[in-house]
């Protein structure tokens, strides 16, 4: 059997954690997905399929803010934007979903700004 590559090994994990984590009106998903130089965050209703908040490091709220930033600064602002873009929409209650990353460095600093920010999950 052939080798996966760490693309693979991602998305495989990410599938399997989906089997359980569902997002509804109530209490909707918060999915992250982190590239090599850029992170993002979308609050979904999986019920009715669609994105009711979304934010990311390449946002224009966030354009002259993340300059000279670590990724990791990136995320915490992604976070807190995230969070205040969903109060917005009357959300406080989501159920996070790394997608398939590990809960250290990048996604970690995104959840804990969320939660910060008013998010509970």
């Amino acid at each position: 059997m052939a080798k996966l590559s760490r693309k693979e090994q991602r998305l495989r994990r990410h599938a399997r954690v989906r089997k359980y984590i569902s997002g509804n009106a109530e209490r909707p998903r918060l999915a992250v997905f982190r590239s090599s130089e850029e992170i993002y965050a979308q609050v979904i209703d999986d019920v009715a399929g669609h994105t009711m908040a979304a934010a990311s490091s390449i946002d224009h709220a966030l354009r002259d803010q993340v300059d000279g930033k670590t990724k990791t600064e990136k995320s915490r602002l992604v976070g807190k934007l995230v969070a205040e873009r969903a109060k917005e929409k009357g959300i406080t209650k989501v159920v996070f979903d790394r997608g398939g990353f590990r809960y250290i460095g990048r996604v970690k600093a995104l959840a804990e700004a969320a939660r910060e920010a008013g998010l509970e999950f």
